[in-house]
């Protein structure tokens, strides 16, 4: 199987693409990424050797092609897609709360994109899709334990784009017999060679680690679902490799036992990391609140194996040297 993994020198995905470079099951990886917030270091030790003189001497074929582009582009798109036959598609702008000021950009990356991917994917003949979404859609729902039948309520443009991007896909799968899933992701958290510091845990621990205090928001009484970065990938991997065990249009990904609030957070890290003050700025907004049911995952044999505690203390560990 060839596989093209959109953003793989993201957080997600340059946990992803070590994970597929493994896997019997794939014989070549597609790597598309802009690179305007990802770096080349994400691929540090997924390359082979070039053959340079066809003898076979120097590693063989190459396992990973890596293609620099816009997936606003419909060209650079098609170009990256020709001759795969699954596509992760993760190239996002991510870090929500900071797409109110970026409406118009946001929009062009994470929908107008994902049509991108999809209408490549329609015209090249792509058997299976699997898109990004993000349990950010139900905004700041009223009920708990929400799962996939419940009706999102957006509240700001990188879920609103994510929400409307599921539609297309969904449509899309429809008019050209293409098998496509949207994993509506938890929030992440832990390392990767890509990682993120503006995810609320990984940015609390390096907080903790730095001597400064944990902010958080309102009263911390809003609800997360977490998951692991690389229970994550392993997630994408799943279900690009497996798609006969993912036929639902969506799963919600993560953990029941991963719902967090946003308060218990910080005392997981306090408790992990070390003595540090928590501050609560109660007069200002706590974002979104949404309390995730994850049982539909259960039907396909997925099963996440960190805890957050375990990724809190993992990711201390490598920022102090201890492994």
């Amino acid at each position: 199987m060839d596989v093209l993994v959109t953003g793989g020198c993201g957080y997600i995905g340059s946990a992803l693409v070590p994970m597929l470079r493994d896997d019997d099951a794939v014989d070549r990886i597609v790597v598309f990424d802009s690179l305007e917030s990802g770096s080349p270091r994400a691929l540090l030790g997924t390359l082979s050797p070039v053959d340079s003189d066809g003898d076979g001497d120097d590693g063989g074929e190459q396992a990973l092609d890596f293609r620099r582009g816009d997936v606003r582009e419909y060209g650079d798109v098609e170009g990256a897609m020709r001759g795969v036959d699954t596509v992760i598609h993760l190239a996002a702008i991510t870090g929500a709360a900071s797409t109110h000021d970026r409406r118009d950009e946001t929009f062009g990356v994470n929908y107008d994109g994902t049509e991108n991917v999809l209408k490549a994917a329609g015209k090249l003949g792509v058997g299976n899709v699997v898109s990004a979404s993000s349990c950010n859609i139900y905004g700041r729902a009223l009920s708990t334990d929400i799962d996939e039948s419940v009706e999102p309520d957006p509240i700001n443009p990188y879920a609103e784009a994510k929400y409307e991007a599921e539609s297309l896909l969904a449509d899309y799968c429809a008019d050209h017999e293409m098998r496509g899933t949207a994993l509506r992701m938890a929030t992440n958290y832990g390392y990767s060679p890509g990682v993120r510091f503006n995810l609320v845990v990984n940015y609390f621990v390096f907080r903790a680690l730095t001597g400064r205090a944990l902010t958080v928001y309102g009263d911390g009484s809003n609800w997360r679902p977490f998951i692991h970065v690389e229970d994550a990938a392993r997630a994408y991997k799943s279900a690009a490799l497996q798609p006969d065990d993912w036929d639902r249009q969506v799963y919600n990904v993560g953990t029941n036992d991963g719902n967090f609030q946003i308060s218990e957070i910080a005392d997981i890290v306090r408790e992990e990391v070390g003595p540090v003050d928590i501050t609560y700025l109660e007069d200002e907004h706590p974002g979104p609140s949404y309390h995730v049911d994850f049982d539909r995952l259960a039907e396909t044999g997925f099963e996440t194996e960190w805890t957050l505690r375990e990724g809190v203390r993992d990711l201390a560990e490598r920022f102090t040297g201890g492994s």
